[in-house]
């Protein structure tokens, strides 16, 4: 790895520890210098601003989330089915306090960044014609992975809602009446292969080619919005 590189990393990892400790607002570019050990002009070197450096660690974080869900996929036996893929996101998501935090949309976290006409996920949810979950519930009804006699909008909203719970619960529940939250995650991908597994056991095989077909298209836009960063 290049220096550079090497340093942009540094930066970027300091950036994921204090947004999600003390929030977009009150971190500045210099308490960022002073975690990661650089210079406040080195930073700028990398970054043009506090917002480019913060949207470059989402596209980051993003692609690492996705990479880190692909690995377990592949690792599991049953990959291909819809519980073990949303138990493994589960996995990848909870591994990462910043991934949590955006995916919540934290606004203790975000702060004043949320406001922003042209914030970061703004521009994907006006990019996108229909929900990706949705998208991918239906493409795995079509293709035998997943029954078919549940709308697929009520299933991707059902999801929606156990994943923001699962990241959000510690704002409502003291932490003494929660199980271990593996425990939960194996729960949820145990009530979701009863519930919509079809008959025999669905096409694991066909589930695990769609994640993959939807995997690359991510890592085309996200590839794209990098590239728009660095112009």
């Amino acid at each position: 790895m290049s220096e550079n590189r090497e340093r942009q990393e540094r930066i970027l990892a300091a950036a994921a520890e204090l947004f999600v400790h003390y929030g977009y607002d009150k971190t500045t570019v210099d308490d960022i210098a002073r975690e990661a050990g650089v210079s406040k002009g080195a930073i700028y070197l990398h970054f043009k601003s506090k917002d480019e450096l913060f949207e470059t660690l989402l596209v980051s974080e993003m692609q690492t989330y996705a990479e880190k869900w692909l690995e377990l996929i592949d690792a599991d036996p049953k990959g291909g089915t819809l519980a073990a893929m949303y138990k493994n996101s589960l996995y990848a998501l909870n591994s990462s306090a910043f991934m949590a935090a955006m995916f919540k949309q934290d606004s203790r976290v975000l702060g004043n960044y949320l406001r922003k006409p042209d914030n970061f996920f703004r521009v994907m949810r006006d990019a996108q014609q229909e929900s990706e979950r949705y998208v991918f519930v239906k493409m795995m009804q079509d293709a035998g992975a997943l029954r078919k006699d549940m709308d697929a909008k009520v299933i991707a909203h059902i999801m929606d809602m156990l994943a923001y719970s699962l990241v959000g619960i510690d704002d409502v529940l003291p932490n003494q009446d929660k199980p271990p939250t593996e425990d939960i995650i194996e729960g949820i991908a145990e009530i979701m292969d009863r519930a919509l597994t079809p008959e025999g056991g669905g096409d694991s095989e066909a589930g695990k080619a769609i994640l993959q077909q939807i995997a690359e298209a991510s890592r085309q836009q996200l590839g794209i919005m990098k590239e728009a960063e660095q112009e």
